[in-house]
């Protein structure tokens, strides 16, 4: 295994001065939610916004009313992809099913919630390591692998990281990962690592409209570590593939007390098929809505 720096034995970046902020105009769009949904795990609240990285690039956003935001200047397009502020929530909201009052509620919890278009390697590397796990732990470890085996950036803001890179991963090794918390997934993510740095897993699938859903699903569940949750959020964040509906136990329990609060028992698909059924082509829209008012929104017994 190479030898692994400290961040505290690399040279300290330059620190360059930050850009001013430019506006970009938004209709029906949530920063704090869409970022703290469950989707993305690095970005930091500061001073009345946030501060993260897209891919490389270091980014201040802060929401200054309903319909604008501000982003450090000359990042405007990068933010406007990575927040796909394209997304037409009106029109993707209007295919759900109208007599859905459980949807209703978590629509109207964050009805400016977008699905970020995430750098590929990142999104699958974090989902690998998200199985089981809380948000605030996932969070934990992804700036804790950030730190220890990314690249430090020049910035006069607060200290950010790249994430690894595969090639850095499967250098790093499983012992090293365990020790960034993530148990008996650093196996998984080690060898995925070198999957993909060794280029016989290539990602660029995910965005390949000629590669079928089902197809890009089993090529990505080929990869240690990645099941059909797993693989159905990478594809779902990183891929922009709106028809996928991830089911984690948060869904599970929305799905069964929202939808069949009489129903004891489950054939195994029976949720997944439901979700496809019901939910309309846009349904990755409708679990996100779901998972980020399950986990934010009031308790069960406090709704009408």
């Amino acid at each position: 295994m190479a030898a692994i720096v400290s961040p505290s034995l690399r040279p300290a970046p330059a620190r360059t001065a930050s850009p001013p902020a430019a506006r970009l105009d938004v209709h029906r769009f949530d920063l704090a939610a869409t970022l703290g949904s469950g989707q993305v795990f690095h970005w930091l609240p500061h001073a009345g916004g946030f501060t993260g990285l897209i891919d490389r690039t270091p980014v201040r956003l802060r929401q200054d009313g309903p319909e604008a935001i501000q982003a450090s200047a000359g990042t405007e397009a990068a933010v406007a992809h990575y927040l796909a502020l394209d997304h037409d929530l009106d029109a993707i909201t209007a295919t759900f099913p109208p007599e859905d009052e459980a949807l209703a509620r978590a629509v109207a919890h964050a009805p400016g919630l977008r699905l970020i278009r995430q750098p590929p390697w990142e999104c699958l590397a974090t989902f690998i390591t998200s199985s089981l796990k809380q948000v605030a732990h996932i969070s934990q470890i992804s700036h804790t692998l950030r730190r220890r085996f990314g690249e430090p950036v020049a910035w006069d803001g607060p200290a950010l990281h790249t994430y690894p890179g595969p090639e850095a991963l499967a250098r790093a090794g499983e012992a090293a990962l365990r020790e960034c918390g993530l148990g008996y997934r650093a196996k998984y993510l080690a060898e995925t690592a070198r999957l993909v740095a060794d280029n016989r897993l290539d990602l660029g699938f995910l965005t390949d409209p000629s590669v079928p859903d089902d197809a890009a699903l089993a090529a990505l569940q080929r990869a240690p570590g990645v099941g059909p949750k797993v693989a159905a959020c990478v594809l779902l964040f990183a891929g922009q593939r709106l028809g996928f509906f991830p089911i984690d136990v948060w869904i599970e329990r929305t799905l069964r007390d929202a939808y069949f609060p009489r129903r004891r028992t489950f054939p195994t698909g029976f949720l997944a098929r439901f979700a496809h059924r019901h939910f309309g082509p846009h349904r990755g829209y409708a679990q996100q809505f779901l998972f980020h008012h399950a986990r934010t929104g009031p308790p069960a017994a406090a709704r009408p």
